[in-house]
């Protein structure tokens, strides 16, 4: 009974990181949309969010059934609330990977600044880097990796104003709406980080049954989520 319960808990584990592959390649594929102009790619990945969404709530039916049945308690009731936790935000961060191919709809049958387009390359990279990060020290519960994240974030962010710079030197209209879904997609990459940077803290949490919010511990600030 107890080896089919531990079997469990490491199954829905498991789950989680798959969760996390698939939301991980649906931000890849959702900003090379939008820098390549990929209406195919971007329609590929809004129709992956019916599959996130599904597993999502599957997930969560699982663990509270978990906790339900079989009465978990200490470290083990720690890791369900845990995973449940990490299993909304990487929901959220499916959906601003929609946002971002919803905004390749919108800028693909135009072409603007390529500034604009190495920025949110650049940042691409760099979120995904981030994203890789987390789901190896989920995977792992590697706590020294998961501090990382919130130092990994920060050229994120930077990035992020740059766009703003760049939306002041523009001057024609339509290059302006372009740009707005440009700014906002860039917005979107850098919500997906910092999600990323949460499910870092909840790690640090579900494995030492400590909470520490990484914006204080490393001295920064982290805006509240929108999401």
């Amino acid at each position: 009974m107890r080896e089919s319960y531990r079997n469990e808990l490491k199954a829905t584990k498991a789950e989680v990181v798959d969760i996390g592959r698939l939301v991980i390649e649906m931000t890849r594929d959702s900003t090379v949309s939008l820098v390549e102009g990929d209406l195919e790619v971007a329609e590929r990945v809004i129709a992956a969010d019916d599959e996130l969404d599904a597993r999502s709530r599957a997930l969560e039916e699982r663990t509270l059934e978990t906790i339900a049945t079989q009465f978990p308690v200490a470290r083990d009731l720690r890791l369900l609330y845990s995973l449940a936790n990490i299993n909304v935000h990487m929901e959220r961060m499916g959906d601003l990977a929609v946002n971002i191919a919803k905004a390749t709809r919108r800028t693909a049958a135009r072409t603007g600044p390529r500034t604009m387009y190495d920025l949110i390359r650049a940042q691409g990279n760099l979120v995904h880097r981030v994203l890789e990060a987390m789901i190896e020290a989920f995977e792992t519960n590697d706590l020294e990796l998961a501090y990382k994240l919130k130092e990994m974030d920060e050229p994120i962010d930077h990035l992020f104003k740059q766009f703003f710079r760049e939306l002041s030197r523009l001057q024609e209209e339509d290059e302006i709406e372009w740009a707005s879904s440009m700014v906002l997609a860039s917005r979107y990459l850098e919500r997906i980080a910092d999600h990323a940077v949460d499910i870092g803290e909840r790690l640090v949490y579900m494995v030492t049954g400590e909470f520490e919010a990484f914006d204080e511990s490393l001295g920064g600030e982290e805006e509240p989520s929108t999401t």
